[in-house]
Formats: C-alpha cells, structure tokens, sequence
C-alpha cells in the first residue's frame, strides 16, 4: 500500500526557515514527478513546488527565490525548504506524486497519491 507521510510543519515568525519532508512507502519518487502543494481554508489547492523523475524543478511564482524542493533518492525522501517565510504562507503543506515521469500539470488531478498534510503557521 502506497503512503506518503509528511513532517516538519510548525508555527514560525516571519522571517523564518522550515524544513517539510514526505517520507513514502510502496512508493519510489525517483521515477516519478512529486511535488508539494498548500491550501489555505475556503481556497483551491496551490503548486508550490514540483520535481520531476529527472531532477528538474519548477515554482509557483510566490515562492521563487524563497523555496527549494529537493529528493533524496536513496533515503526515498522529498523535502521542501521554505526561508524567508511570510504569513501569507500560513497554509496545510502536502506531498504528492503522480504516475508519470514528466511534471505537465500543476492540476491536482494529475497526482494520484497525496500525504495527510502538515499545518505551517507564519506569523507576522
């Protein structure tokens, strides 16, 4: 059975760094696009961040310059390093994976496999 499990979300100051990271099981994220997505309460889901199975990454324009998304092939891990937090950024963080190589989409609907979410909380 496929899991993906995150970690890392907290409660910051503005200004501030975290670190999410998706761990995955029956999963292998070296094959395939992943990403990270965020959703505030009464809005759509957001891309923030994606790679795809050949180390290519691609941000949404909010988050240029302030995030990076990287893999860990050999622990399977995905990680999200946020710096230079604003509250605006305040928002349930999610991993997920889709069934293809290449990152088309920044629709939802193009993953198919999604982790629980972790709550990030920047204060101003």
């Amino acid at each position: 059975q496929v899991q993906l499990a995150e970690s890392g979300g907290d409660s910051v100051q503005a200004g501030g760094s975290l670190r999410l990271s998706c761990a995955a099981s029956g999963y292998t994220y070296s094959t395939v696009c992943s990403g990270w997505f965020r959703q505030v309460p009464g809005k759509e889901r957001e891309g923030v961040a994606r790679i795809d199975r050949d180390g290519r990454t691609t941000y949404a324009e909010s988050v240029k310059g302030r995030f990076t998304i990287s893999r860990d092939n050999a622990k399977n891990g995905l990680y999200l390093q946020m710096n230079s937090l604003k509250p605006e950024d305040t928002a349930m963080y999610s991993c997920a994976a889709a069934a293809y190589g290449e990152c088309y989409s920044w629709a939802p609907n193009y993953y198919n496999k999604w982790g629980q979410g972790t709550q990030v909380t920047v204060s101003s």
